[in-house]
Formats: structure tokens, sequence, C-alpha cells
């Protein structure tokens, strides 16, 4: 008896979740609104941006072709995947406040709807757009970084290609220490290289010494020219020397020059491969590439409970009208954006895991979306 309930009380929850009218209108309503403030907010950020780098262009004498059709049309994808949840959020308090204005949410209710159901069309929207932002930030956005950081390599932060890198350390393995103290990117050589590998106690166990250092294009190595491997036991010390060795080190010439913004080139696949890289090597640098992984899975899910705040703060009509919805959102946005940038620091400098780092933020705007939720006129 009590199953055939449950089966009608399901059927009776499909049925309710048949798409409406007002389900139409709504997602129409709120898709409208985020692509035309999506749009309009970009328009207002290129130009803020050109103002600021024009100076750089000319200077760099930078091809107006370049800047027309291979920078903005790569640097506006970018931010705008990067910042949607914050344009769904303001498109979701303006089209909502403006119906309650309007009296329509009103309406909506008094017909039978309940607050939950009207939620509904709402979650769809943001499903197509929390879909959108997942895809484009894994497999499109960091194929046109790429052109974009070009481009500003170019014309914009003036930075020497292939000059050489001086005083190179870096983690090659756990345990493994590995420093070069000039290396050219022209001629794949460095100068005075070591590497010195460690016990679990933080005792030095071996050191290879070279003053010369080579990369092997073809074969990927590292060769160390006239080299000495001292090999240290607790019964004394071990020197062998030699003309040419070659090293099984993973750390390639890329590594020594690479920016933090690298990250932002990497699609899903990449970006998994090099955090397994980063762990085997035992790198420090392993929180960025963490952090940007958990940002990409915390970004898309954010659109849902900025909704849900949205619609839960705009669906009452209150005296400072739209104005005030508006001004309420911005407030929330922009505490969201510093909390977001505060926890992530904290990830990356403190003692706070990636993961948390990246959801905390979430969270704690989840149990603001439930108490605003409550507090919305049903």
């Amino acid at each position: 008896m009590e199953r055939g309930k449950s089966k009608k009380a399901f059927g009776e929850t499909l049925r309710s979740l048949k798409p409406k009218i007002v389900d139409v209108y709504i997602i129409r309503k709120f898709l409208g609104t985020f692509f035309f403030s999506l749009v309009l907010i970009m328009t207002v950020a290129v130009v803020f941006d050109f103002t600021e780098k024009v100076d750089n262009f000319m200077e760099k004498a930078a091809p107006w072709q370049a800047i027309v059709f291979d920078y903005y049309p790569n640097y506006i994808p970018y931010f705008a995947t990067l910042y949607s949840p914050l344009f769904v959020f303001i498109a979701v308090i303006f089209f909502t406040s403006k119906m309650a204005v309007n009296t329509e949410i009103i309406a909506i209710l008094n017909s039978g709807m309940s607050f939950r159901r009207m939620m509904w069309p709402y979650f769809l929207a943001s499903l197509v757009i929390a879909m959108l932002i997942f895809y484009l930030t894994n497999f499109i956005i960091p194929h046109s970084n790429l052109i974009r950081l070009d481009f500003e390599d170019k014309y914009y932060r003036s930075r020497a290609r292939h000059s050489s890198v001086d005083n190179i350390h870096r983690q090659a393995a756990k345990n493994v220490y590995v420093y070069i103290e000039s290396f050219s990117p022209v001629y794949q050589r460095g100068r005075n290289f070591t590497i010195e590998k460690f016990d679990d106690e933080g005792r030095l166990i071996s050191k290879l010494s070279s003053p010369t250092v080579t990369w092997d294009t073809v074969t990927h190595k590292w060769t160390a020219l006239n080299y000495v491997i001292k090999d240290i036991y607790e019964e004394g010390e071990i020197l062998t020397k030699g003309t040419k060795i070659d090293t099984a080190l993973t750390v390639e010439p890329r590594d020594f020059a690479r920016d933090p913004s690298v990250v932002n080139t990497m699609t899903y696949k990449e970006l998994n491969d090099y955090i397994e890289l980063l762990r085997l090597q035992g790198s420090e640098e392993l929180k960025v590439f963490l952090i940007e992984k958990h940002r990409r899975y915390a970004n898309p899910f954010s659109v849902f409970i900025l909704t849900l705040i949205g619609v839960s703060l705009s669906s009452k009509k209150i005296r400072g009208g739209i104005g005030m919805n508006i001004g309420i959102g911005l407030a929330l946005s922009f505490s969201y954006i510093f909390f977001q940038q505060f926890s992530s620091q904290f990830s990356l400098k403190g003692g706070l895991s990636p993961l948390l780092g990246m959801w905390i933020p979430n969270l704690l705007y989840l149990v603001i979306a439930l108490i605003l939720y409550r507090l919305a006129p049903k």
C-alpha cells in the first residue's frame, strides 16, 4: 500500500514538473537578461582594458588586425566565463525584481504554483549556463588563452622570450632537487648544474655536479658533461667522475620560465596529467594547479547557489524597488568575490586544502541561500 502511494506521489511530482507557459517565460527572461548583461558588462570591460593598454599597443606597434581578431575575441570569453556566475546573479536580481514590481510573482503564486515549483525553470536555465561554463572552461578557453597570452607577451608585457634564465631551483621528485645557475633557451644549455638527493630525514645522500648540462630535444633528456657524483654513506664518501651521463629528470626547459598563468592554458586532461606529474615530483607548485582544478568545478556549481539567493532576495516587492535589490545583489556579489579570493590565497599560502579553499565560499553562500529561501514569500 505504502509502495503504491509513493509511486503515485512520484508520478504527481513528475507531472508537476512538465513544462508550462510560465516556465518558458521565466527561462526566456533569465537567459535573455543574462546574455544581455554579459554583452553590456563585457563591452565596458573591453573599453577599460583597451584604454589601459593602448599605449603599450602603440609602443610595440601591435597590428590592429591582431588586436581586433586575435586578442579581444580570446580576451572576452575568458573573463566572461570567469565571472559568469556573478553575471547570472545580477541578471536574476534584475528580471525577478522587475517581475515582483509588476506583481507577476504574486500572480504566479496565486495561480496555485508553489514557490518551490517556481524555482524549477530558474534551475533549468542555471543548468544550461553551468554546463556551458564547465565546457568552455575545460575544453575551449584554454586554447583561446594560448593566443591571448602569446599576444600579451609580444605587445604588452615586454617580456624577453629567449633571454637566459638564472638561478633555477626545481624539485624534480620526492627529496630530489635540481639547481642550474644559468640556462639559455636558445642553445638549450645550462651552466653549473647540480642534482641533490636527500633522505626522508633531510640528510644529503647523493650529489651530482656538472659545469655544463644540455637538453636533447629529440630524446627529451638532460645530459651532464664532465660530471662528478658524490655518494654519501655512514662509512664515508665515494666520488664517481665521467665525461657524459644522461639523467632521468622529469623537469623540462619550459618549466623554468613557467608563468602562473600557464594553468589557464591547460585543458581538462592536460591539467589532470600535469597534476599527476607534480605529485610524482613532490613539487610545491602542486597547490596552484589543484586550486585551478577545483575552481573549475566550484565555479559552475556557484551558479545554482547565486540563482537561489537572487530569487529569494528579489521575489518580494519592497519599498526600494529594483534599485534596492540590485544594490543588495551587487554587495553580495563583491563579498562573494572577496571571500573567494581570500579563501584561495589562504589555501595557496596557508594550511587550507585546495578542495576546501575553493568550496568553502560555495558552502557558506549555500547556507545564506537556504536561509533567504526560508524567508522568501511563499
